[in-house]
């Protein structure tokens, strides 16, 4: 009795989940079936068919919606006028999605990709024998967008793709300020869902010496526009400068006149109260230039 309980809450449940429609569903079939949209092979209905003159065929959003709610799917929803239904393309895209893959995995040490779809923005029946397949810099950052091929012709064809995958990421467990030391003390690792990354995030921390370029708040996936090397000299600090001559080495003391990194060119001002240059070449330590 229980286990009966148990599965109609379920199936109900799932009749009345809160889900989006999306905006575009790519069919193998002319005769569009509910299960495409609400994946519930059972209780299946025809909702159009695609005219076998065409590829395409669109549906008014709130007709369709009426159309599920009068079977029982009552909040399902969408932003969109309407909702296209495209007849899938008998094409191989096995190289797509390999430049893809690749592409995505070059960008994320740890990426975990379950699935990547891929289809032309118009229907085609074939591909050309020989193409260039182009990815723009920064699409790693989202988990869906547009690529192209480009023909012999320089003819371009253009694709919609998305892809289901985990990436594993740096999240600040604290409010961490600006120049404050990026360490575990104020971070998690996770793997989270690929969606859309407002920067490249941080693929390696461990043993970086590296800081808070800026105020980071709490939770906050850590990419690499939040960070930059370690100040390892700050402003005031007294510094070891070495100054070469004669094939000899000469350490002074010095007054830091800025804050700075590794490789920095800084002013320095030595005991006379003369104004030099130093290169930063450590923790407290510099060489004249």
């Amino acid at each position: 009795m229980l286990f009966k309980l148990l599965i109609f809450v379920l199936i109900y449940l799932n009749l009345h989940a809160n889900t989006e429609i999306e905006d575009t569903y790519y069919v193998d079939n002319r005769t569009i079936s509910s299960s495409v949209i609400t994946k519930d092979t059972k209780n299946d209905f025809t909702i159009l068919s695609i005219d076998k003159n065409s590829n395409t065929q669109k549906i008014k959003t709130k007709d369709l919606m009426k159309l599920l709610s009068d079977h029982g799917y009552k909040n399902y929803h969408s932003k969109k006028s309407y909702i296209n239904f495209i007849l899938k393309s008998p094409i191989d895209i096995s190289l797509l999605k390999l430049k893809l893959k690749e592409y995505y995995e070059k960008n994320y040490e740890t990426i975990d990709i379950q699935n990547i779809s891929i289809e032309p923005r118009g229907h085609i029946t074939a591909l050309p024998k020989d193409y260039i397949v182009n990815i723009e810099s920064r699409d790693f950052l989202s988990k869906n967008g547009i690529i192209n091929i480009k023909t012999a012709e320089n003819k371009k064809i253009f694709f919609n793709y998305l892809i289901k995958a985990t990436v594993m990421v740096y999240i600040s467990s604290d409010i961490i300020k600006k120049e404050t030391s990026i360490s575990p003390q104020n971070y998690i690792k996770k793997s989270v869902v690929l969606d859309k990354f407002r920067a490249k995030p941080i693929q390696n921390i461990d043993n970086s010496s590296i800081q808070a370029k800026r105020h980071i708040p709490k939770d906050t996936i850590l990419t690499y526009n939040d960070i930059e090397l370690l100040h390892v000299i700050k402003r005031d600090s007294m510094i070891n400068v070495t100054m070469s001559k004669d094939g000899m080495d000469i350490v002074f003391s010095a007054k830091a006149l800025q804050d700075a990194k590794v490789d920095d060119i800084i002013k320095v001002q030595n005991s006379n109260g003369k104004t030099l240059k130093a290169r930063v070449t450590g923790n407290n330590k510099a060489e004249l230039e």
